[in-house]
């Protein structure tokens, strides 16, 4: 037995604490995503709760509405022995075991995904973790959902039989509700005029980390993007995670280029977005919802289909316009047109089933307390 499972055996043996509720963001790497929005409405309209959060390094997050724990210390396995409710983006670990009388929510990290997941992409997937998705997934309680059609795709490939909520995504409410006083206050915390324009570019990993399907001429786009809506523009550069260490080698030398690699909360580039670019990643069904233009740019579609990761969609189906190569990019942004990317984002919306409409983190607590009584 390993030394977190004797811990856990340990705590296991202390009463639950009702009310109170741990949450985590990827491994405890991130204070954003789901668990962010959801762990602050509560702060703000339900002071009765004790609300703990797990960081690798919380020493980094002191000043949240929260207490703070070092994710996999001590305090942790006793923290997540005791509480009432347990709310997370990503998998738990093969050593979690969910006691009678805990509530476990899964929130997952993405509003809608294009690239398969879990079961749909087992082949992708090392063994070890489908071991522990399907163990986690036996485990969970409750799956949230932002449409029809992620909640047809959690049915199928989640390992997962258990209830699947409608409540929306609560990572969305800030973006569909478009607070600008929010969005300029997160525009000087980057040392952005409230004037400028941004652009985030945001493409997803490869299977190789390679960096080489990165290739925008960005002096070449500031142009475009000033020639077509005038300003001045600022570009946000955020990589994955993955590739936090290799962003530099995108973002050097080039003044008129913030990487806010690793930056906690995309949510809040998003927001502050006018355009975002990306490729095969979730969040541009995010950034749907602000009706501000999202181009796709995906040199290597082909080969990333074929080698890397299937698509739940065809991307040309999607409401956001294909570019493959700088030529294209320009030609796409000269001849944006709003009328028809505005018809095709509403037509897209009704297909999928879209459950967004700013009130998700609201229906999660009301899910939790009339879950726990």
């Amino acid at each position: 037995m390993s030394p977190s499972s004797i811990l856990c055996k340990i705590f296991r043996c202390l009463p639950i604490k009702e009310k109170k509720i741990l949450f985590m963001s990827y491994y405890g790497e991130k204070y954003g995503c789901n668990p962010l929005y959801i762990s602050e409405y509560l702060a703000e309209n339900r002071k009765d709760w004790d609300i703990i959060w797990a960081f690798t390094k919380p020493e980094d997050h002191q000043n949240i509405k929260a207490r703070t724990v070092r994710y996999r210390s001590l305090r942790y396995f006793y923290e997540l022995s005791t509480c009432q409710v347990i709310l997370t983006n990503y998998r738990m670990t093969a050593d979690f075991r969910k006691r009678k009388g805990q509530l476990y929510i899964q929130t997952w990290h993405s509003s809608l995904r294009l690239k398969m997941i879990e079961k749909d992409a087992v082949s992708t997937l090392p063994a070890n973790y489908i071991e522990m998705a399907k163990k986690d997934s036996q485990q969970i309680d409750a799956l949230l959902s932002g449409c029809e059609k992620s909640t047809e795709i959690f049915r199928r490939s989640f390992w997962y039989e258990g209830p699947i909520i409608p409540t929306g995504t609560p990572r969305m409410d800030m973006l569909i509700q478009q607070n600008e006083n929010l969005r300029n206050q997160c525009k000087k915390k980057l040392g952005i005029d409230t004037k400028e324009k941004v652009l985030v570019y945001a493409p997803t990993f490869r299977k190789d980390n390679t960096l080489k399907y990165y290739d925008i001429d960005f002096i070449q786009l500031r142009d475009s993007l000033e020639r077509k809506w005038s300003g001045n523009w600022k570009i946000i550069l955020r990589l994955h995670p993955h590739l936090v260490n290799l962003s530099k080698q995108i973002s050097e030398g080039k003044p008129y280029i913030l990487d806010a690699t690793d930056y906690d909360n995309i949510q809040e580039l998003l927001l502050i977005a006018d355009v975002v670019i990306s490729d095969y990643s979730s969040l541009i069904f995010d950034f749907a919802f602000t009706r501000k233009p999202c181009i796709l740019y995906v040199p290597d579609l082909e080969d990333y289909t074929r080698n890397d990761r299937g698509l739940y969609f065809d991307i040309n189906a999607l409401p956001f316009p294909k570019t493959m190569n700088n030529v294209e990019l320009t030609k796409c942004i000269d001849s944006f047109d709003f009328s028809i990317y505005h018809h095709d984002l509403e037509a897209f919306m009704t297909k999928i089933g879209s459950y967004e409409d700013g009130h998700a983190c609201e229906r999660v607590v009301k899910y939790i307390e009339d879950t726990v009584g």
